[in-house]
């Protein structure tokens, strides 16, 4: 049951970004930093994480996630380094991510060759 629940919460998510993408005139690039900015601030609120723990994957996965994941750390960092703590704290809790996506985008592009549209 918890694999539905991921899949429904993160097809729900994954949705409501489409509907937005189709009905304004935001870019992708913006609608992006205004998921991570609104998990950022759901983290802040304290609202986040009961939703993710509820979710499972289906929350954590998506750009909403990373926002919180970023906040987290930011919380932590701030609380073990004071103010240097904000600049890093990000970065800390996020880099396993951030270096998996590298990592595997450039192993799948080595096995894919993608060439640019011209």
């Amino acid at each position: 049951m918890d694999y539905v629940k991921a899949f429904l919460v993160g097809g729900i998510i994954c949705g409501l970004v489409q509907i937005l993408l189709d009905k304004t005139k935001m870019l992708p690039g913006r609608v992006m930093v205004t998921l991570v900015v609104t998990g950022s601030i759901l983290g802040f609120l304290g609202l986040y994480e009961p939703f993710a723990k509820w979710a499972g994957a289906g929350a954590t996965v998506p750009l909403l996630g990373f926002g919180n994941t970023l906040w987290k750390g930011v919380k932590e960092g701030i609380q073990s380094d004071g103010l240097l703590g904000v600049f890093k704290g990000g970065f800390t809790a996020s880099a396993v991510g951030i270096s998996g996506a590298l990592v595997f985008g450039y192993l799948g592009s080595q096995v894919f060759k993608p060439k640019m549209k011209g």
